[in-house]
Formats: structure tokens, C-alpha cells, sequence
């Protein structure tokens, strides 16, 4: 697994039950820690091999529907209005050269009082 990944998660400070949207999911690494602090997870990636990866990965979570990956970029991604209780992004290249679009495009799909966590490496 990864230090870095678990150390990302931990900042999020989640609560078993809460919805979570990943925006570069990967792998799925880090969505396999936020299932197993009980939240659900949407975990987004340009690459369709991320997805399969981080389906594969999370198997077991997709199929009770705590955990679902979708293909898809950003600034395309439709939810369905879906919103979250957190979202985050680690290592996600546009969100951090261009931080005001990557807010604005983000903050777009949480909760009322929902968390917003943009992290370029593992928090301090």
C-alpha cells in the first residue's frame, strides 16, 4: 500500500457513512483506505485502465455498492447532481496549475458544509 496515500486519508478525517468523491483515483489505493474508514467512495480517472485497476482493487466494495469508478475528466464529469460530503484530490496535475478552475469545478459537487482536501503530496 502506501504511506503517502494513508497519510492523505487520515487528513480527510472521515466518519464511517460519509460520501466521498476522489478526483485521480488511480489505482484505488487511497479509495481502498477510505472505504475501510466506512465511507463510500466515487472514485474518478481519466484512464480507462485506472478505473479497471481500481475496480479490481476494490472488487469486493463495488459489488455492495460502497465503492463505484467511473472514466471521465473533470471538467466533463456529470454526477447526475450527485454530491458529497468530501472531496479530494492528490497529485491531480490541472487542479494545481490552474487552482481557481480546479475549486470552482470541485466545489460544485459537495454537500452544503461538505470538506474540500487538494493535496500535492501527503499532508504534514
Amino acid at each position: 500500500m502506501s504511506e503517502r496515500l494513508e497519510a492523505v486519508v487520515e487528513a480527510l478525517e472521515l466518519t464511517p457513512g460519509e460520501q466521498v468523491l476522489e478526483v485521480g483515483c488511480g489505482h484505488g489505493v487511497a479509495a481502498t483506505y477510505v472505504l475501510e474508514a466506512g465511507a463510500t467512495i466515487v472514485g474518478v480517472d481519466r484512464s480507462p485502465k485506472m478505473i479497471v485497476a481500481a475496480t479490481e482493487r476494490n472488487r469486493s466494495w463495488v459489488e455492495t455498492g460502497k465503492a463505484k469508478f467511473i472514466q471521465g475528466e473533470l471538467e466533463t464529469l456529470d454526477l447526475g447532481g450527485r454530491r458529497f460530503d468530501v472531496v479530494f484530490a492528490s497529485r491531480v496535475g490541472f487542479i494545481h496549475r490552474e487552482p481557481e478552475r480546479g475549486r470552482e469545478l470541485l466545489t460544485r459537487c459537495l454537500k452544503p458544509g461538505g470538506r474540500l482536501h487538494v493535496f500535492y503530496d501527503a499532508p504534514r
